[in-house]
């Protein structure tokens, strides 16, 4: 797979996921012709807003007094565009020329970024968030991205491949894949929740490291937002069994390039048990030896549990933590919270809840 063809196909995941995603490019790069062209594979209507002619008011709506008397107050209707994508329940809000919009702008997205919220219209779930932005440098009147704006985004440079273009102009352009995700793959974020939380306890620093310089402020880097989405990333291309390069360029671009290299360095080394897996035979369970990586483990387990508590795979889970509170305790009661908040009704306590009673007690967690 070539840069441009990876790029394309972790667009498409994160818009699958609906997980706001901004490309990076020269102007002319055919940015716009790749999102409309997702959108019509997908069979979805897809709106084209410039954000460079726009107002704050096409964002956080027009004020409008309804009412009269004592009982009058104010609406913030939604332009015409947002009622079109509530209708239609699902497509694509493309948000063109993103780093030519004024901060009086950028500050009125950032409600339609992450809430898909216009003036006093909720956007449908169906609906995925994509914007395209022009590096400063090379934007007519360029802004440099706002750090709060910035944040809410997966951020993908856009390639240009001299090959590629005079392939596509000879023969035509290779077909834009359609996105899709498998049914229930939500149920794998809080696992991979869980393998970003145990690198997080070896590096906690990087929780939070807003870069000091606008330009880095404009572009992606650690927040816990943005880990969030890097789980949720990690689930997406896990579900997709897409390849290294594609994830690399999903994570990289929620949590920028060296933290997100750093995680995936450290998932690869961890080389973490499949909860499932674990799940699925919880006697064969061992113990990775390092606090971080048993930390990962055990509450990957816990996390799976939660996500579909049946009273067989509950049991499983206790088991495993059992086990795990023969050799490091204090790491097992940490990661053990979701198995504890997840219990099937009418379940009995199994044995190995008794060997963390004390610990739970002085947390709240058992009466």
């Amino acid at each position: 797979m070539d840069d441009q063809g990876a790029v394309v196909e972790a667009l498409a995941l994160a818009i699958a996921a609906r997980l706001p995603v901004l490309l990076w490019g020269a102007p002319g790069t055919g940015k716009t012709t790749v999102v409309r062209a997702i959108a019509e594979r997908a069979g979805v209507a897809c709106e084209t807003v410039i954000a460079s002619i726009r107002e704050p008011s096409d964002f956080a709506g027009l004020p409008v007094v309804v009412g009269a008397g004592g009982t009058a107050g104010v609406d913030f209707a939604p332009p015409a565009w947002a009622r079109r994508l509530a209708s239609a329940g699902e497509g694509i809000l493309f948000l063109d020329e993103l780093s030519t919009a004024p901060p009086a702008v950028q500050a009125a997205l950032l409600r339609v970024v992450l809430e898909r919220t216009v003036g006093d219209l909720e956007l449908p779930a169906g609906v995925a968030v994509v914007a395209a932005a022009n590096p400063p440098e090379q934007a007519a009147s360029g802004w440099e991205l706002s750090a709060p704006l910035a944040n809410r985004f997966c951020h993908l440079d856009w390639p240009v491949d001299g090959h590629a273009v005079a392939a596509g102009l000879a023969a035509g352009w290779p077909v834009v894949p359609a996105p899709a995700l498998p049914a229930g793959w939500e149920h794998r974020v809080p696992v991979a929740r869980s393998w970003v939380g145990g690198f997080l306890r070896i590096r906690p620093m990087l929780a939070l490291a807003v870069p000091e310089d606008p330009a880095g402020a404009g572009r992606a880097w650690p927040s816990p937002r943005s880990w969030d989405m890097a789980a949720t990333l990690l689930a997406v291309a896990e579900a997709a069994d897409t390849d290294q390069l594609v994830t690399s360029l999903l994570v990289r671009g929620a949590v920028g390039s060296g933290p997100g290299v750093e995680l995936l360095t450290w998932l690869v080394e961890a080389d973490l048990p499949d909860p499932e897996e674990v799940l699925a035979d919880p006697a064969s369970f061992r113990l990775p030896e390092r606090g971080d990586r048993a930390f990962a483990a055990l509450s990957a387990v816990a996390a799976a549990v939660a996500a579909d508590p049946t009273p067989e795979r509950w049991r499983a889970g206790w088991v495993v933590f059992g086990r795990a509170a023969d050799e490091a305790i204090d790491v097992a009661a940490s990661a053990c919270r979701p198995l504890v908040g997840c219990r099937p009704p009418g379940e009995p306590v199994p044995p190995e809840v008794h060997r963390f009673a004390p610990i739970l007690r002085d947390a709240g967690l058992l009466a």
